[in-house]
């Protein structure tokens, strides 16, 4: 197996990266910072390409039994799923950390 890993993202985690932006650029009116944010979420998103298991498992079921992952990126969190034997790492969700992350995971486990 490779060393390195496949990074895809849910259809969901698109929708959130895509939200985000649009609220950071359109909401609070200051598109160079929404783009810098959502430049710095993607980098550190791709570099789960090489070990993706560095960070730590959520400590919420059923995310916990389902081996997901988070990983913190300035004031949002992104989360994923690794596949060790297919070589690819999922990006399930990401959004800001200082919402509900409890109810977020709870309704988002209902569709994975």
């Amino acid at each position: 197996m490779s060393n390195h890993y496949k990074v895809t993202y849910t259809p969901q985690a698109l929708q959130d990266l895509t939200e985000l932006y649009e609220y950071i650029c359109f909401i609070l009116r200051t598109p160079k910072a929404a783009e810098n944010q959502s430049s710095r979420i993607r980098r550190i998103i791709r570099s789960l390409d090489i070990m993706p298991m560095r960070h730590s498992l959520v400590p919420w079921e059923p995310w916990y039994s389902m081996g997901i992952r988070k990983v913190s990126i300035d004031s949002y969190m992104a989360f994923y799923c690794v596949d060790k034997e297919k070589g690819v790492v999922t990006v399930i969700r990401i959004f800001y950390s200082g919402r509900n992350i409890k109810d977020i995971i709870k309704n988002t486990s209902n569709s994975l």
